[in-house]
């Protein structure tokens, strides 16, 4: 496909997706939402990809919402890139509408596409990520960071709140002490207090910085079955809302019985005796278990 904010590339079955408008610290747009939603539809359905990668064009990786309409930036009512097919949510008597499709935060949309991606996703943070530029990656799976690298919560010093589903994923991966440190004060930080925090994996000189995360997805991408890696991730991310380890064990063993009738089974094990590299001939598009998926996607509507 043909982007505009977005550049995409293939190389050893790992998806480079890059922020790419350099000129504005690739901050995020309405276009850059759907784009980045497109680009991982088209991942999920394309079996040459077993793992992506998220990195930003330039010295930055996302510099947050694209603040080009002042201080409307977030008066999503009055923006004209923000009007809905569905009409305005705004009733005859002034009220809102608070279910009304027109409101939905873009940063949601795609936060929540990220996390029901069937691929792994790396977040090669090379530069400034502030506000989206945050809160887009937390779902991502590993997140790598340049020593130049700085971050930033800063919805309350903007008058706003945490967006991108961002109140449920950031005190999963870095705590509920932490989150509310980092969102409650709205300041910047350093890529030493992001990975003290747990909020990045590893710290590297920006110009070593794509290679690290290539050699990440390329261990994925070499060594694993597509099917088995797409099914953990589910397993693992949606395994954080659930209310006992009854209910992990239900699941796991409906996967483990049906993964382990799978020729990416025989072959695993087989490879393994055999000393060799594992050849995984089942594909996300066409040998998910019957038991995929097992939840239902609830609607943002009421």
């Amino acid at each position: 496909m043909t982007y505009e904010t977005i550049r995409t590339a293939i190389e050893d079955r790992v998806l480079t997706i890059t922020l790419d408008r350099p000129d504005r610290l690739n901050a995020f747009t309405a276009t850059m939402c759907e784009e980045l939603i497109a680009a991982f539809d088209a991942a999920d359905r394309d079996d040459g990809v077993a793992a992506i990668i998220v990195t930003g064009a330039g010295r930055a990786f996302c510099a947050g919402a694209d603040l080009g309409n002042g201080a409307a930036t977030f008066d999503y009512a009055n923006r004209p890139d923000r009007q809905s097919e569905a009409g305005s949510p705004i009733r005859a008597d002034g009220s809102v509408d608070y279910d009304h499709p027109a409101i939905r935060d873009t940063g949601g949309r795609v936060s929540l596409r990220i996390f029901q991606s069937l691929k792994p996703v790396i977040g090669v943070i090379n530069g400034p990520a502030v506000g989206i530029g945050v809160t887009m990656t937390l779902p991502m799976d590993i997140r790598i960071a340049a020593d130049t690298a700085r971050f930033g919560l800063v919805f309350t010093r903007r008058g706003i709140v945490p967006e991108a589903a961002s109140s449920w994923f950031l005190p999963r991966v870095v705590g509920i002490s932490r989150a509310l440190e980092w969102t409650t004060t709205g300041r910047l930080f350093d890529a030493g207090e992001a990975k003290e925090g747990g909020l990045v994996r590893s710290i590297h000189p920006v110009g070593e910085l794509l290679g690290v995360g290539r050699a990440l997805a390329r261990e994925i991408a070499d060594n694993t079955a597509p099917v088995s890696v797409a099914l953990t991730r589910q397993m693992m991310w949606r395994g954080l809302a659930q209310q006992h380890p009854m209910e992990a064990h239900r699941l796991d063993s409906k996967l483990v019985y049906a993964r382990g009738r799978s020729a990416d089974a025989k072959e695993g094990v087989t490879s393994f005796l055999e000393k060799r590299a594992p050849s995984y001939s089942c594909t996300v598009s066409g040998d998910m278990p019957e038991v995929f998926p097992w939840w239902e996607e609830p609607p943002f509507t009421a």
